[in-house]
């Protein structure tokens, strides 16, 4: 894999993106979301319109409610409205690809959101993945060193589910080589829903008579399905990673239920693609925005123009951190929590 990015600190790539946003006015920005019902791209949407229409820019967006036919029809339509930039969410990055061509055709140009869609002529904004996956095994590991892991993944159809458990892969390796921890189950899940990650969770437990020692879910939808089947068992509490940073699993996490959530700042994230988006509308060429570097690490290592940003995991140490950046409220963070037992609470 090629990885080679200019190394920022964030405010210096906030800064250097703000000034860009003066530059574009009256171009039209549309987000194609995968699928609007997830809790955290309501947050990103916030973000996204504000910095849009700050600019001077209209705000458009369609959802594709969980459908690769929709996405891409609703990208053909974008496509007829003349919109100048399309931000995607892909929800199947492959079937995707033609509605991408279709728009550079048209001379619209795109931006792949959180998801990589493997297109040159597209700049990739997210968070590193591979990144965020390290951190969750990291958090796991830390707590629970040997034992039986179970991995419930993403949707197949999503090269995150393939970035997240390569980082996982990366930093259990020795652990897995050595035999101190033993992968029991992995599973896909589809469109990374919630009920489907508990069927598959209660499925692993069947599977090893509860011999479940730890779980890495890659998303906190899954894992509240995931800590909803081990409470089924009586086996709340032990470790379960996640990410998104959603309020329900910083709750989960100050309660003792979830181990972990990577917080990727959908604000952050929002933002810094929305400035970047106004910028290429104006007409920026995307190589030339600050914190671009050159991504290579999609499945098929079609080398794309990326930005990618640092994630935070939350744990019991941290839970202020959330609470201190206004991503979730004290109360919401602490529900349930004794005063003074975590940080924050």
């Amino acid at each position: 894999m090629t990885r080679k990015f200019l190394t920022l600190a964030a405010g210096a790539l906030m800064l250097g993106m703000s000034s860009m946003s003066a530059l574009a006015a009256g171009k039209t920005i549309a987000v194609s979301w995968k699928t609007f019902q997830e809790e955290r791209w309501k947050t990103d949407e916030a973000a996204i319109k504000a910095v849009v229409e700050a600019a001077g820019n209209t705000y458009v967006s369609t959802d594709a409610q969980g459908s690769a036919q929709k996405q891409a029809a609703d990208i053909e339509g974008l496509i007829s409205q003349k919109v100048d930039v399309i931000m995607v969410v892909a929800f199947d990055s492959d079937a995707i690809l033609p509605s991408f061509k279709a728009a550079s055709d048209a001379g619209v140009k795109m931006l792949s959101y959180d998801v990589l869609v493997e297109d040159p002529n597209a700049l990739y904004v997210t968070f590193d993945n591979v990144g965020v996956g390290r951190l969750i095994a990291k958090e796991i590991l830390a707590v629970k060193p040997e034992g039986n892991f179970a991995f419930i993944k993403g949707d197949k159809g999503d090269p995150n589910a393939t970035f997240l458990f390569q980082g996982m892969m990366e930093v259990l390796k020795e652990s897995l080589d050595s035999g101190k921890v033993k992968n029991v189950c992995e599973t896909f899940t589809d469109g990374w829903k919630p009920d489907v990650a508990q069927k598959n969770m209660e499925q692993c437990l069947t599977s090893t008579g509860n011999k479940v020692d730890a779980v890495l879910a890659e998303n906190d939808g899954m894992a509240s399905g995931v800590v909803a089947a081990l409470e089924a068992q009586g086996m709340a509490g032990i470790p379960v990673g996640g990410q998104d940073g959603d309020l329900a699993a910083i709750n989960r996490v100050a309660l003792g239920t979830q181990t972990v959530s990577v917080w990727k700042n959908a604000r952050e994230l929002g933002k810094v693609a929305a400035e970047a988006a106004n910028a290429i509308a104006e007409g920026t060429d995307a190589a030339t925005l600050p914190g671009v570097g050159k991504f290579s690490g999609g499945a098929k290592g079609v080398e794309v123009n990326a930005i990618l940003l640092t994630p935070t995991p939350i744990t019991k140490a941290n839970v202020n951190v959330a609470i201190d950046a206004g991503h979730i409220t004290k109360d919401q963070a602490c529900a349930g929590v004794a005063a003074g037992a975590v940080p924050g609470c």
